[in-house]
This record gives structure tokens, sequence and C-alpha cells, in this order.
């Protein structure tokens, strides 16, 4: 089949080189603020943990300067520049943002279609952030991000994949060479050196480079109605796992890892959840083996769930979130390059 879609992908590529082109030769415009801008993206089409390593660097960043966040809004009913607050909703700001402020209320968190406007809007007065974090922004040639970081998971590096439709590329892989620092997700806890400088002469780094590793660390899970709060998790047994992500895999064999039975219900990645979808949920766990049965879900659903009308399903139905965040192999030298840029492009504050 894959062979069949090659010639599609290869028109694609001729549109996206001649794309690249026009920014390249400054055809098209792009714009670059002085002060701090880190995005954070991928070439694949979904999957290699965006949201988890835009979570690291907030979090690594918060403590130290006024952060704010930047999204499209995927999936959100509203348009243009909207910034959250303690009233928005998924529909407002979409799942990722909504997320993000849950997690971390402190920092500025707005969506905008147009890069370069919230960019713009986030940075000056009057709400003067010190470093936007851009989220899924690589291919959005707009705006000129002061550092780059490219995602690639270590199981479907972007090296061994080709361009849609033939593959799950959604640029060209010379596309590469903007990056200031790859980060090779979902990689094991345990990785020897040898193995590490394998998949490095693989990715094939430019001069300036920086190559890090991170893997996945999934939290004890959170209690997300009453049914839960009083529920004893330790005591359980079993577990129904729905969710809507690009990539279900690792977190399937995480649970698998914690119950001795497990069902999932995976829907397509942003899925908006339906009356009829939760019933469903409701039907199978309840047909769901185990004395001590509970059900488990991501906290980029969970966003999608907040005010929802139709969370009361879940009433009687101990429900949680799985929290998971990254690490890095080389986390304290990751940090410094992140902090290093921050403070030397912070003058401009």
């Amino acid at each position: 089949m894959r062979i069949l879609l090659l010639p599609i992908s290869l028109l694609y590529h001729i549109v996206l080189k001649i794309r690249h082109k026009l920014y390249d030769w400054h055809i098209l415009g792009t714009t670059r603020f002085e002060k701090p801008v880190i995005c954070v993206g991928n070439l694949n089409l979904g999957g290699t943990g965006k949201t988890p390593h835009t979570e690291y660097l907030i979090d690594l960043l918060k403590g130290r300067f006024r952060v704010a966040t930047l999204s499209r809004g995927y999936g959100r009913k509203s348009k243009g520049f909207q910034l959250a607050d303690s009233q928005s909703t998924f529909e407002d700001i979409g799942d990722e943002p909504m997320q993000y402020r849950k997690k971390f209320p402190e920092i500025i968190v707005a969506v905008d279609e147009d890069r370069v406007n919230g960019t713009r809007r986030l940075l000056f007065n009057p709400i003067n952030a010190n470093v936007v974090v851009l989220d899924d922004a690589f291919q959005h040639r707009k705006i000129k991000a002061g550092l780059n970081v490219l995602l690639t998971e270590y199981q479907h590096l972007y090296c061994d994949d080709f361009l849609f439709p033939a593959g799950t590329l959604r640029d060209v892989k010379s596309a590469t060479k903007r990056a200031h620092i790859i980060v090779v997700s979902k990689s094991p806890k345990e990785l020897d050196e040898r193995e590490k400088q394998q998949i490095v002469r693989k990715l094939k780094p430019t001069i300036g480079q920086k190559v890090f590793f991170s893997y996945l660390e999934y939290a004890p899970l959170q209690p997300l109605n009453e049914a839960a709060k009083q529920f004893e998790v330790a005591k359980a047994d079993s577990a129904l796992l729905f969710c809507g992500i690009a990539n279900p895999k690792p977190l399937i064999k995480e649970l698998h890892n914690r119950f001795q039975t497990l069902d999932n219900l995976t829907f397509a990645d942003h899925h908006a959840y339906t009356e009829d979808n939760l019933k469903t949920i409701i039907q199978r766990f309840g047909q769901l083996d185990g004395k001590q049965r509970i059900i488990v879900t991501t906290e980029k659903d969970a966003a999608r769930l907040t005010n929802s009308p139709y969370l009361c399903q879940f009433e009687s139905a101990p429900l949680f979130a799985l929290p998971v965040g990254v690490r890095f192999h080389e986390e304290e030298k990751f940090n410094e390059e992140i902090l290093d840029y921050v403070r030397q492009n912070s003058y401009h504050n």
C-alpha cells in the first residue's frame, strides 16, 4: 500500500520544498521577536509527546520568569486570540490549553491560530510576558522562534519515516535543520551510551544542534469525581481506560503493569465526547471483570470533560486521571540549555 502512495507523497514533498524556499528566500515574510520564544514541535502527525514536554518547560521556567504558552486551540469553537481565565472551557480554548490552565494557574495561557499576533500580544503591554512557549508551531514559518525544540519518538524516528500519506511525516526531513535541540522522546528509562550514539548518528544533527533523550514518567492516579475520592485506589484490581490521544500504546502498557485486568476504549485525538460515548464507556465498565473496578482517562481527556453536562454519567463509577510527565537522561544539561537561552535574551524585557 505504501508504494502506491509514494507518488502522492512526492507531490506533497515538492509543494513543501517550494513553500520552505519561499520563506528561506524571504519572499514570504517571517517575524522574529527579540524576547525569548521557545517552540515545541515535531515532524510527525502526532504522538511524540508535545504536551508533557511543553509542561516540562513551563514547570522549569515558571518560578523564574513570567511565562506564557500559546497554542492554536485545536477543537475550540472560538476564533482569534483568546486569553484563558478561570471561566474558560474546552470549547473556548481547546483541550491542551485547558490542561495547562488547570495545572499551572499561575502562568498565562492563550490561543490564537495566528501565532505572530498571539505572540505579539503576549510579549508586550499590557500582558508583558518574559517568555512564550509555542505549542506545536514548528511548521508555522510565519514566526521564527528563538529556540526550536524538535521531538522525535524513540520507536518512530523521523529519519525512518516517510512523508504523508505514505508515512506519518507532515513536513520534509530537511526542515530539521531549523531545530536547535532535538529530543528523542519516549525512550527507555535505562538507555546505554552506545545506543544513544547510534541514534544520534542516524539523526545526523547539524553542527550546533544538541540531541537529548527523554522518557515518560507516570504519576499516581488523580480522582476526578466523588466516587473516586472515596475509593481506595491501591485495592483496584481492574480498570477501563478511555482516551482520545494520538498514541495510546505507552499508556496502555503502563496500565497493564498496574492492573490484573484492563479493557480500553480509544477514540481519535482531540475527540469531543458525546452523551452516547459516555453511556458506552459506563456500559463497558459494567462488563469489566474484577471486584475493585475503576475508570481511567488522561488529563487531556479530563480537560475535555470539564463542565460537560454528561459528566454525571460517571456519578457512581470511580473516575481517575493518570498524569504523565517527562524526565531527561541529562536533565541538568537540558535545563541549562533552556535557561541560558531565556536569560541571554531577557535583557529586552
